[in-house]
């Protein structure tokens, strides 16, 4: 993974206040933090985006038809629909075509915003080898050619495509890495379909680095566990990586085995962490992984609607960079 330096190239950008949506439905891989668009962890509480067509469902304390309430999204992986409003406000969610416009209505009116993936699991494209193929790439997000979700991008529903998770980790593709220029490639492609829809990879700046320059990737995304060392050290080191390279910055927790020995995070944890991570106004997101039961306890939502009130405090700012 490469890096060019580039302050001048993106400009961050103030975002009004907007009706926005949130999902998601991208689970995990074996490792520790990695994140794959479809092995599934099926959440614990009904998904209303499956149950009832994407529907708001009454009376579970959420206020509908709100704008979104400033500051950054707030959010988890796998977040039940009904779940978007008070505490969360920001998903990553993997929808079909089918399903977009429907899933898109119900998170804006829950005042949420979303993170989308077109492409779904590594598997989808991946070719005969089990190498990254763009070709298959391109195929998967080309499925959502035909869906007009312009609206959902022009009043900030939609926070970015996600185009892929850990593409510098040659394990992910039978010891062939994804490299900066194809990176800048499928960022490019996306860009040609949906010009103003921001492009995220999930991967820490200074691992996505190489000798060009993004002019259509717009983010990177520094997901925190306990074995990359101390918290503060990695805010500032990914903020820092990815204010030389022009990029915007995801940010969030590995939550579920992401703490000490590979066990889940602790409440206090989560909210020291957490907080660590929010203390600094660079990020444009903040969406951890995952939801499950390590989050339904009254002590871990406590933690969670702290840090809620942290991420809703930060400056509203796009993730284009």
């Amino acid at each position: 993974m490469t890096h060019s330096f580039k302050l001048s190239r993106r400009i961050a950008r103030l975002r009004a206040p907007v009706f926005a949506a949130v999902l998601l439905t991208v689970a995990a891989c074996a490792a520790t933090d990695s994140l794959n668009p479809d092995a599934s962890t099926p959440p614990t509480t009904s998904d209303p985006g499956s149950e009832t067509g994407g529907q708001p469902v009454p009376g579970d304390g959420t206020s509908f038809a709100t704008s979104f309430p400033g500051g950054i999204p707030f959010g988890l992986f796998h977040l039940p629909i009904s779940d978007v409003g008070s505490r969360y406000n920001g998903v990553l969610r993997a929808p079909s075509p089918s399903s977009l416009l429907s899933d898109l209505a119900a998170i804006r009116s829950r005042g949420g915003k979303i993170i989308l993936c077109f492409s779904g699991a590594q598997k989808n494209f991946k070719d005969s080898d089990g190498h990254f193929s763009l070709t298959k790439w391109k195929d998967m997000v080309d499925r959502f050619r035909k869906v007009n979700f312009s609206s959902y991008i022009q009043d900030g529903t939609i926070v970015a495509h996600y185009l892929i998770d850990e593409p510098y980790d040659a394990s992910n593709f039978n010891g062939r890495s994804v490299g900066g220029s194809t990176l800048e490639a499928m960022a490019k492609y996306s860009k040609e379909i949906w010009p103003g829809m921001a492009t995220i990879v999930r991967g820490e700046p200074y691992k996505i680095e190489w000798s060009g320059t993004y002019h259509y990737l717009n983010a990177a995304w520094a997901q925190y566990t306990y074995r990359k060392g101390n918290v503060s050290d990695y805010r500032t080191k990914n903020v820092s990586y990815a204010q030389k390279m022009g990029l915007a910055l995801v940010v969030g927790l590995a939550i579920h085995t992401g703490g000490i020995n590979g066990r889940d995070m602790t409440p206090t944890q989560v909210k020291n962490w957490g907080s660590t991570l929010l203390g600094s106004s660079y990020p444009c997101a903040f969406v951890s992984w995952k939801y499950g039961d390590w989050v339904l306890t009254s002590s871990m939502k406590s933690a969670m609607s702290y840090l809620r009130s942290k991420a809703q405090s930060r400056s509203t700012k796009s993730c284009k960079g």
